[in-house]
């Protein structure tokens, strides 16, 4: 699978009318061309975000299903709506898994009730193409003793955009892990200094709570 986690940029009060017009129109239009939209979330503590995750069987067909996404009539009957609630969509990295992939949920139909869970997204900037095996081998065992499991695990894609309409981020390299927790309350941060050698920017870490139609619950 090839995986893009975006993270936009929101104008001042106007992330929940893109989730809102998002959950409505996008979902399942965007899966309708072989995507899947694996997830979308608040960002605690940065009102103005808004992160999401979707995913292609392979680039080739990641290629096609953008090019009919993004010329349907979906997308260009509420382009301008969404375009409207953000000053930036270029913050996305390209991925692929390096460990174990998401779990399947199942999306709830419209009017569902946001999840209780959190998800935490750890960005690492590192250096060389061995980082999952010393993440695997090392620090694997240390959140397990912690009692946190990561659930997915996913690392720079270097593949050309063959869609270069929607910039993704170059010239970095990246492990990204997720954990989940039934609720806020029983987040777990856990220091690692084993991998801090390998970094080469400080770590990012996503708080995400899912959205009503998520299907990462």
């Amino acid at each position: 699978m090839i995986y893009e986690l975006r993270r936009y940029t929101m104008r001042p009060g106007r992330r929940d009318t893109l989730i809102s017009l998002f959950e409505r129109e996008f979902i399942e239009a965007q899966e309708a061309t072989g995507m899947h939209v694996t997830g979308s979330f608040r960002e605690v503590g940065e009102p103005d975000t808004f992160p999401w995750l979707r995913a292609f069987p392979d680039m080739t067909s990641r290629k096609k299903a953008l090019e009919t996404f993004y010329g349907g009539p979906v997308w260009l009957a509420n382009r301008d709506a969404a375009n409207a609630t953000m000053t930036d969509s270029d913050d996305v990295l390209l991925l692929r898994p390096a460990g174990p992939e998401f779990p399947s949920w199942e999306r709830p139909p419209a009017g569902a009730t946001p999840p209780s869970s959190l998800y935490v997204a750890t960005i690492y900037h590192v250096d060389g193409d061995d980082f999952a095996q010393l993440f695997h081998r090392e620090a694997v065992p240390a959140l397990a003793a912690a009692g946190v499991t990561p659930v997915a695990c996913l690392e720079t894609e270097h593949a050309e955009n063959t869609f270069p309409r929607l910039p993704v981020r170059t010239g970095v390299q990246v492990f990204v892990w997720f954990a989940r927790f039934a609720t806020p309350e029983e987040e777990r941060e856990v220091a690692l200094p084993m991998l801090e050698p390998r970094f080469t920017a400080p770590p990012e870490r996503l708080r995400l709570r899912p959205t009503a139609r998520s299907s990462l619950r």
